[in-house]
């Protein structure tokens, strides 16, 4: 039998019977469709997650009174009783670290902007250095940045967010409006751009004022992020990591046999975390869906059977008319796989359909892979192979008169 033939057999006997073929074919599809959501949300929190450690640059490292990832409670709470890390440790860095390109320092809290009759109630105000926009790459849409002097003599000024311009400011040049943040009076002087969201969280919903500024206004009971420019990865970065806990072990007063009283990471350091963690969910959920592929597995060969039996009498004639034995066996491989390769396509098609929906409900990142959609078509074809040749077996293996003389 022609291979195209044995295909439109398949695909016929999957329309003529469509509830059959949709049970059938159930555990190939949320297998595939598990597998392809999964994969797509993946990537697209890797390549996200990528991006932003991109955005601070892979030679930027991080001084921190609590390290970005922890495991247990007791880390935690021991964390907890570390000093802040202050402006002035941020000043001796800046002044005594010779190896790093540029050093700032940040710190965060949510606040209420306000302009005119229009306010915000859960806005991340920041308190930066002059030079962290560059160290993090913050590019200006409009306007500029701080100046060393006025983050030297606490200006009001403020660089902000596009939410501000759009839920608070309005139509109109935003640059030179007075703005309330907390109930002070700031000029703004730079509109970043856009950065969209995350998770369902604008990632444009903030105020930035001079760090003096913001420690005047907001005090100093509370720890600040250090950020260092190393200019370089590998040795550079690892010559600058030493040199940077020697300062801040000596301004800690630590002994030689005490451990660090603060944490130094490089931006990629909760990546390569969130990177496993991710790994580690993706071969879960994967194993599972190699569970529900054996279950479709053997449900298309019960099916298969079923169908050997109900055309025996077909098989007969095929037979009688000249078909050999690998005819027979390839026909019933043919169709076996054809049945499987088609919920491969529709959990391909779900899997897909999921992932974005999920993105368009929470802004959760996704970014289709083309190798994860053929392995899951090879996989899913495979399958149908495999745990058809039994059926297709039994088949070719029918005598011919015994074939024909059984019953309808």
């Amino acid at each position: 039998m022609p291979f195209i033939e044995a295909v439109q057999l398949a695909l016929q006997s999957l329309w003529a019977n469509k509830l059959r073929s949709i049970l059938t074919l159930l555990g190939v599809v949320i297998g595939v469709a598990s597998v392809i959501t999964v994969v797509t949300l993946t990537n697209g929190a890797k390549h996200f997650v990528t991006s932003k450690i991109n955005t601070y640059g892979a030679s930027v490292i991080t001084i921190t009174k609590m390290p970005d990832t922890f495991i247990t409670l007791d880390e935690y709470l021991d964390f907890q009783k570390r000093k802040d890390i202050t402006y002035d440790d941020y000043k001796a860095v800046a002044s005594e670290c010779s190896s790093c390109v540029q050093v700032g320092a940040q710190r965060g809290i949510i606040g209420k902007v306000v302009y005119q009759t229009k306010s915000t109630t859960d806005t991340n105000i920041r308190g930066c250095t002059w030079n962290m926009p560059a160290i993090a790459n913050l590019n200006i849409e409009l306007g500029r940045v701080f100046t060393e002097a006025e983050d030297t003599h606490s200006a009001h000024v403020a660089i902000i967010g596009t939410d501000i311009v759009d839920n608070v400011l309005g139509p109109g040049d935003p640059l030179g409006k007075e703005i309330r943040i907390d109930g002070v009076a700031y000029t703004v002087i730079g509109v970043a751009e856009r950065q969209g969201k995350m998770l369902g969280q604008s990632m444009d919903n903030w105020a930035a004022i001079p760090i003096t500024t913001f420690l005047h206004t907001y005090g100093s009971h509370d720890s600040i992020t250090i950020y260092a420019d190393a200019g370089g990865g590998g040795e550079v970065m690892d010559a600058v990591m030493d040199e940077l806990r020697v300062i801040m072990r000596i301004r800690r007063h630590l002994k030689p046999n005490e451990p660090d009283a603060f944490s130094i990471d490089t931006s990629s350091t909760f990546g390569n975390l969130l990177n496993r963690i991710l790994n580690n969910f993706g071969v879960v959920v994967v194993a599972i869906a190699g569970i529900s592929l054996v279950i479709g597995g053997i449900v298309i060969m019960n099916i298969m059977l079923v169908a050997v039996t109900e055309r025996t009498r077909e098989i007969g004639v095929r037979k009688a008319l000249g078909a050999r034995r690998h005819d027979i066996l390839l026909q019933f491989l043919i169709e076996s796989a054809t049945m499987s390769l088609a919920g491969g396509v529709i959990g391909v098609i779900s899997g897909i359909s999921l992932a974005k929906i999920i993105t368009l409900a929470i802004a959760f990142p996704s970014e289709v892979e083309i190798w994860s959609i053929l392995v899951s078509l090879f996989v899913s074809t495979a399958v149908g192979l495999f745990f058809g040749v039994y059926p297709a077996f039994k088949a070719s293996q029918l005598d011919p008169i015994a074939a024909l003389r059984a019953e309808l």
